[in-house]
């Protein structure tokens, strides 16, 4: 078996190590940011130092995949707003001939793409480890730890095969679309288990709740780091003993990380390292639709930009309340998903066994006995409601009661009225829902579904039947 994982590994690095000329070509790009960068502030006047970041200054980005982050560390007497005008003063002038666009997570930096390269210029502060006032001050630190223990165990094609995996599987990246692994992470469980094939063996093994710390912070005393931290894994963070790395990923995705560690253990294959992304066509779609056993419900709406982390909470935030809603009303819900173009479009996604339901449905009451029994009869003897009934059975009174909504269409759309506020929906996409919102059916999508490559994509791997990695 081991010959056989060793062979893959060498496969998969043969793709994924860069190339001489292309690390050349990057950090060479990385520089050429970093000096206009320090030419810029030099020219505002600003007291900074300007560093490389990210997985290029680590030497642990995979090939043609490399995303260049310079970072412009500001004084601490900045206020947080003259961070960002500053920040984003400089960063434009720095990259005054290339196309940018404003981004924000805690402030606001700035994105370009630079012969097909994503750059990145983020101001933060120049702060003492621990002393942080924005949360993208522990990167530099971040940095400069995994560097130090590079030095000492060079694992750095190692941290290439193990986010190749992540990504294979596709649960790569802390984003809350995705709710997955960062590229920090997993340099850190590579670095604390010293391989990539030992961390997937000691994953394999892993219960709810694991801790790693890798500095020993918490020695002795991981009882109460899972009071501290309240997630599915836990993994100290090495320059802040109050953060856990590992905060973002969601209990769906450890699962799917420890059974894919698992499986690759079992039958070694590139397929874990290679996540392809099919699309039906038009007539290949008709047919499959054709062919389901279930009924595919889609709530289709438009909301204005949002910052991505903001628009996908708030989509799932809806697409739970959604979800609550058919449940309550008996209808039996198989999967769900959202997409969107993160620019205007929107759609929840549901499986549903059946998108109607019998007009009627038993309704079990109390023991035949009982106190309650004399009130239930009272109640639904001459109800309107009651469609057969009451009559005992088993011990206990039954009814057949009429069912409100026997369409779950006619449900949504008399839910979706005001927006949805009446069941949960998330409050920054109400108005929107109440303006815009659709609700469609199976081959009714059609239309979006040929006008959205990216839809495509997204729907063909909904309607899979097996994870990538589990056929």
């Amino acid at each position: 078996m081991q010959t056989r994982i060793d062979e893959v590994s060498r496969r998969i690095l043969a793709k994924i190590v860069p190339t001489a000329s292309e690390r050349e070509k990057i950090l060479s790009l990385a520089e050429h940011v970093k000096d206009n960068v320090l030419l810029e502030a030099d020219k505002a006047a600003s007291p900074v130092d300007v560093r490389i970041g990210g997985s290029v200054a680590k030497d642990t980005w995979l090939s043609r995949e490399a995303d260049v982050d310079v970072f412009i560390l500001f004084p601490t007497t900045f206020s947080k707003q003259k961070l960002g005008e500053v920040g984003l003063g400089i960063a434009r002038k720095a990259l005054k001939n290339y196309h940018c666009r404003e981004r924000y997570a805690e402030h606001p930096y700035l994105e370009a793409f630079i012969d097909g390269t994503r750059v990145n210029v983020v101001p933060c502060y120049n702060v003492e480890k621990g002393k942080w006032l924005s949360a993208a001050d522990r990167t530099p630190f971040h940095t400069t730890f995994v560097n130090e223990k590079l030095q000492q165990h060079d694992v750095k094609n190692d941290i290439r095969l193990f986010k190749a995996f992540m990504k294979g599987i596709g649960i790569y990246g802390a984003e809350i679309k995705i709710g997955g692994f960062s590229g920090y992470l997993c340099e850190l469980i590579v670095l604390n288990y010293q391989s990539f094939i030992k961390s997937l063996r000691v994953a394999s093994e892993w219960q709810l709740r694991e801790v790693i710390d890798i500095e020993n912070l918490y020695a002795g005393r991981f009882d109460e780091a899972r009071r501290f931290f309240d997630a599915p894994l836990i993994v100290v963070d090495p320059v802040d003993a109050n953060r856990n790395v590992a905060a973002a990923v969601s209990e769906s995705r450890l699962g799917e990380f420890i059974m894919a560690s698992r499986c690759f253990l079992d039958d070694p294959r590139q397929a874990f390292f290679q996540r392809e992304e099919k699309a039906l066509s038009i007539p290949e779609f008709k047919e499959a639709v054709a062919q389901l056993d279930f009924d595919l419900l889609f709530v289709v709406f438009k909301s204005e930009e949002l910052i991505p982390d903001i628009r996908w909470g708030q989509l799932y935030k809806s697409l739970r309340a959604v979800r609550k809603l058919l449940v309550q009303q008996d209808f039996n819900v198989l999967k769900t998903s959202a997409w969107s173009d993160e620019r205007e479009k929107n759609i929840l996604v549901f499986a549903l066994e059946s998108k109607t339901l019998p007009p009627s449905k038993l309704r079990v009451g109390p023991a035949i006995y009982s106190k309650e029994a004399t009130s239930f009869l009272a109640k639904h003897l001459n109800a309107e409601s009651t469609s057969i009934g009451p009559w005992a059975e088993d011990r206990r009174w039954m009814i057949s009661v009429k069912r409100r909504y026997t369409d779950a269409g006619s449900l949504i759309e008399d839910k979706l009225k005001d927006g949805g506020q009446g069941i949960g929906v998330a409050r920054r996409f109400t108005e929107e829902i109440r303006d815009s919102f659709k609700v469609l059916f199976n081959e009714e999508i059609i239309s979006i579904y040929s006008a959205d490559p990216g839809f495509v994509v997204f729907l063909t791997g909904f309607l899979q039947k097996k994870l990538q990695w589990l056929r």
